[in-house]
């Protein structure tokens, strides 16, 4: 089930932080406490192939996000000291060292489990006994949710683990985002910072078309 227009699950999650320490994060509370809009993203396990690519790539954006008064998380299934580990090997040897961004560590998974968000496809259900016979590969896909300053979700989007994002698209729709919130306009297809948004009438769109 999809969360986009409500609030982001109120769950506390273990997480890892730049310096090391095994600290708790509410998404939700980071949003709304902060008065901050969030990027959280989920990739599959750490110590693999696209996932670091990834983290470091929100990491070279990050200064662009923070301009935009956005925090980015990132989580996985792995635990804290998992986290820790890859935290502390080097770029060139496939870690993540120099990520500074907190990374929550849902080893459990309650919360990707809330989201809906693991991968199951290998698990065995029995219905009769409402059991998990077999546990499928209980990593997350690649989702990625922004929320806005109340913790409103306002983009929900899940790629197949091969499949890495493009985080550019990400700060594109955080300035959207931000439009529709100062100016009341929508933004159309392929929308940019600095091009034309809509009006939510017949004849703002009709006029905007007539341009294309």
């Amino acid at each position: 089930m999809s969360i986009v227009g409500k609030k982001f699950p109120n769950l506390t999650v273990n997480a890892m932080n730049e310096m090391g320490d095994t600290i708790q994060v509410n998404v939700l509370e980071e949003a709304t406490k902060n008065k901050k809009k969030v990027v959280l993203f989920w990739y599959p396990k750490d110590f693999t192939y696209v996932c670091p690519t990834e983290l470091h790539a929100f990491q070279e954006a990050l200064p662009e996000f923070e301009k935009r008064n956005t925090i980015v998380i990132g989580a996985s299934c792995d635990t804290a000291e998992v986290h820790f580990a890859w935290l502390n090997t080097a770029k060139d040897e496939g870690g993540i060292e120099g990520v500074t961004y907190n990374l929550l560590a849902d080893s459990n998974r309650n919360l990707s489990r809330t989201l809906g968000i693991l991968d199951i496809s290998n698990e065995v259900y029995d219905e009769e006994t409402d059991t998990v016979l077999v546990e499928g590969d209980n990593v997350s896909y690649r989702a990625t949710y922004i929320l806005d300053e109340e913790g409103v979700v306002f983009h929900e989007g899940i790629n197949n683990k091969p499949l890495g994002r493009n985080v550019q698209e990400y700060i594109r729709l955080i300035d959207a985002l931000t439009h529709v919130q100062v100016k009341g306009e929508v933004c159309p297809a392929n929308w940019e910072e600095g091009s034309e948004a809509i009006e939510e009438t017949s004849q703002s769109v009709a006029s905007y078309l007539s341009q294309k």
